[in-house]
């Protein structure tokens, strides 16, 4: 898909609002200058930013609620999925968290995070906190089984568990709750016929 249809999506699918479009057009245009000198995202997949990162991270919307809790992503990165959903947000009382241990993208994190002026707690590593959030999310995190571990030992909520697997992402499934016993589906990526996305119930 090319920017234009990823737009109509995220407006038409997604409810983005016309101030969101925005804001992701100058997150975009600020994470490009960014990675010229930072290698924040591959090269290679720059020309389809908007397909392979923006919708691609947008798509797990239409599992929060966001009338009401707080969401925590995992290795945030350059942003995503975190930062797509925090622009998004339109709840003032839904609060979005990213952690990313490295500095450099913390601080690209905090830059956007004024410039836009979004809502977005972001913090250091994980595996220093306790999580506390209803929903946990992750993108290029880790291995799946190291993921669960952290929903499982870390969050002291109940909440639901998202994560975006690209290519093996049935294998992978298959491996990390061979010897785990927790309630979960599998859906459909709407940007990779190879991707899927799992839903987590972890109960306490």
């Amino acid at each position: 898909m090319q920017e234009k249809e990823v737009i109509n999506t995220l407006q038409n699918h997604f409810n983005f609002s016309s101030k969101s479009i925005s804001n992701l057009k100058i997150f975009i245009n600020l994470l490009l200058k960014a990675n010229k000198k930072h290698n924040f995202i591959s090269k290679s997949t720059e020309s389809d930013i908007w397909h392979r990162h923006i919708l691609d991270s947008a798509q797990i919307i239409k599992f929060i609620d966001f009338s009401k809790g707080s969401l925590s992503d995992l290795g945030s990165g350059a942003g995503f999925p975190g930062m797509i959903i925090a622009i998004f947000n339109r709840n003032k009382d839904f609060h979005v968290k990213l952690y990313e241990k490295s500095p450099v993208k913390r601080a690209f994190l905090n830059q956007i995070s004024k410039k836009l002026s979004i809502k977005a707690n972001i913090y250091g590593n994980v595996y220093n906190e306790i999580l506390d959030s209803d929903y946990v999310v992750a993108r290029a995190f880790k291995k799946l089984e190291a993921i669960i571990q952290v929903s499982r030992e870390i969050a002291k909520n109940s909440h639901k568990l998202i994560v975006l697997k690209g290519q093996n992402a049935q294998e992978d499934v298959e491996k990390a709750f061979k010897n785990v016993k927790y309630a979960y589906k599998l859906e459909e990526s709407i940007t990779n016929k190879d991707s899927k996305i799992i839903i987590v119930d972890f109960k306490k």
